[in-house]
């Protein structure tokens, strides 16, 4: 063995110290491939048996013939005998006639998530295309991790503030019947998806390559119109993205609209009127519900509805953003 600091004798050893270094790198870049690989893995097995176990606990609702006669699809998507003997839409689990109607719940859910993403998209990706586009450097380092941090707020503290005081400002500004409706809970979700969507799309304006806008202010083309015909069609799919992933945030919010909408399975239009979703049901009644139960049952059909629905919202999504890419490859 040669003593530390001594360098090779012959030029076989010297060819050789390359290719042993070579080979622990290649070791090192395996092992490194094998742990991602593996943590890429797991989030995917764990994804699937959560969505199984969701799915098992829904299945009775069609296999179950004694479920089926309180909470079978049928029911869960049509209109029940009120008291009055009038057919209505209605979720009253705990009745001594049981309904388990989803609509209002579905209805809810849609107002608000509408409601949030009509706020937010347009404030976050205008604040974004001004930070990448016009802000100078010092106020781009205090704007992005300002607007950043709201993802870090948690949603119960979100919720409280929409509870005591957005909800109080807007009855007294509007003059509305019910403070907690489908409006103050949008606003309040529209807090969470900010700073999502915020995030993407302003990695997507800032990848855009800097030839472009060189290009534009090259052919007589003002800051503005650079930045509103060429950043923001070049950064459109990754705004597109930003978008689906706001959408996804909002309809599985829980603890915002659970505190914020007024928790009311109204079946009503109106923006004004108190709602529940279906994240807030699930969370609100699941964990007092009896096991086995037709209630308890319906509770993880609507997780796996609300789980189906997400996913078809993202692929659609996904889809979108894969043929504009073509598109602008395309054309470019």
């Amino acid at each position: 063995m040669r003593p530390s600091g001594v360098l090779p004798d012959t030029e076989d050893e010297v060819a050789l110290s390359p290719l042993v270094r070579q080979g622990r790198k290649g070791l090192s870049d395996r092992v490194a491939e094998l742990a991602i690989r593996a943590c890429a893995y797991t989030a995917i097995v764990s994804l699937i048996l959560i969505f199984v176990f969701i799915g098992k606990e829904a299945l009775p609702i069609l296999t179950s013939a004694e479920i089926r006669q309180e909470a079978s699809l049928d029911r869960l998507f049509r209109p029940q005998p009120g008291p009055s003997g009038k057919p209505e839409y209605a979720w009253q689990p705990t009745s001594e006639v049981p309904k388990y109607s989803l609509l209002p719940l579905l209805v809810g859910t849609l107002k608000a998530t509408l409601i949030a993403v009509l706020t937010a998209i347009p404030l976050a990706v205008a604040a974004a295309l001004f930070t990448s586009e016009f802000a100078p450097g010092y106020l781009r380092e205090v704007m992005k991790p300002s607007i950043e941090i709201l993802a870090g707020i948690p949603s119960v503290v979100v919720g409280f503030f929409c509870l005591m005081l957005l909800a109080d400002w807007l009855q007294s500004l509007f003059g509305w019947n019910f403070r907690l409706n489908a409006v103050t809970a949008g606003l309040g979700l529209s807090l969470a998806v900010i700073p999502i969507v915020y995030t993407v799309a302003e990695d997507a304006f800032t990848s855009v390559p800097r030839a472009y806008r060189e290009g534009s202010v090259a052919m007589g083309a003002s800051v503005w119109q650079t930045a509103w015909r060429v950043v923001l069609p070049a950064a459109s799919p990754g705004v597109l993205a930003a978008c689906v992933l706001g959408f996804g945030r909002a309809i599985g919010e829980t603890m915002i609209v659970l505190m914020a909408s007024g928790n009311a399975a109204v079946l009503s239009l109106s923006p004004t009127d108190s709602i529940r979703t279906f994240s807030a049901t699930i969370a609100a009644e699941l964990g007092e519900v009896v096991v086995g139960s037709p209630h308890y049952h319906v509770l993880f059909f609507i997780g796996a509805f609300l789980f189906v629905l997400t996913f078809l919202t993202n692929l659609a999504g996904q889809w979108f953003v894969g043929r504009l890419q073509k598109k602008l490859q395309g054309a470019a």
